[in-house]
């Protein structure tokens, strides 16, 4: 008999969980704990993904921190706030940028990788959240579903995902809607 895996949500961080800082005129993730503020509705999306049978897993690029805009500090509170506040059961990081050649910073699927092997998770059954190319690149690379979270500054980004979506509620209903579909 095979073990019994688990299936999982890989959220993105910045403009999924939290609101992004726009830094002359780019997406930025915070930089200091101040600006660091929790979209609306993610809790209660979070906790309807729990009730799925989901486990509830972030994972996120942070490169400011070897960029030296971050402190790791700050990094610290703000996934504390985001443990406490929100039903996640793991937040999995990585600090590098893209010069380093990590096998953890997104499109490459370290990250989730990680958490799958922890995690006991079925990549084909779960799915990943992002408002980028490179969520959406890490999430099809180990085979999951992929959903595009619509922001005004990912409006070029056009192809490569499974489905789009302006927030979090639109992705409940859409997963309840497969998970109805499928023969378990």
């Amino acid at each position: 008999m095979r073990p019994i895996k688990n299936k999982a949500i890989f959220l993105d961080r910045d403009g999924v969980l939290d609101r992004v800082i726009m830094r002359e005129g780019k997406p930025s993730s915070p930089w200091r704990f101040e600006e660091f503020e929790i979209l609306p509705d993610v809790k209660e999306c979070l906790e309807e993904f729990k009730r799925m049978g989901f486990l509830n897993i972030v994972f996120t690029n942070q490169p400011d921190i070897s960029r030296g805009f971050l402190r790791i500090e700050d990094l610290e509170k703000m996934h504390k706030v985001i443990a406490e506040r929100l039903p996640v059961d793991e937040i999995e990081f990585c600090p590098h940028d893209d010069k380093d050649n990590c096998s953890c910073r997104k499109p490459k699927p370290g990250l989730i990788l990680k958490a799958a092997q922890k995690w006991s998770i079925d990549l084909k059954r779960s799915y990943v959240v992002g408002d980028g190319w490179k969520d959406i690149g890490a999430g099809k690379a180990v085979g999951c579903k992929t959903f595009l979270i619509r922001r005004e500054y990912n409006k070029d980004f056009q192809t490569g995902y499974d489905f789009e979506i302006t927030n979090l509620k639109k992705m409940v209903e859409i997963i309840k809607k497969l998970e109805e579909n499928k023969d378990i």
